[in-house]
């Protein structure tokens, strides 16, 4: 099943997370399959890609609870 979650990078106590389309199996900063956008806690900057998003979501894909209340 493919989830759409966070995938932590940065350095320590400076996180940056990308928003990626992964296989749920994978471990967090595993080889995604697509990266749709990124999330910066530090400076609260979001990007998200809505094309890619909406056609992996159409695909199959689950989002996971923080990346659902990051997109609202």
């Amino acid at each position: 099943m493919i989830k759409i979650r966070l995938a932590r990078h940065g350095k320590r106590n400076a996180p940056f997370y990308r928003i990626v389309a992964i296989e749920h199996r994978t471990k967090r900063e595993g080889r995604p399959l697509e990266i749709i956008g990124f999330f910066n806690p530090s400076k609260k900057e979001l990007k998200i890609d809505k094309k890619k998003l909406t056609s992996w979501l159409e695909k199959g894909a689950k989002m996971s609870k923080t990346v659902e209340k990051l997109v609202k």
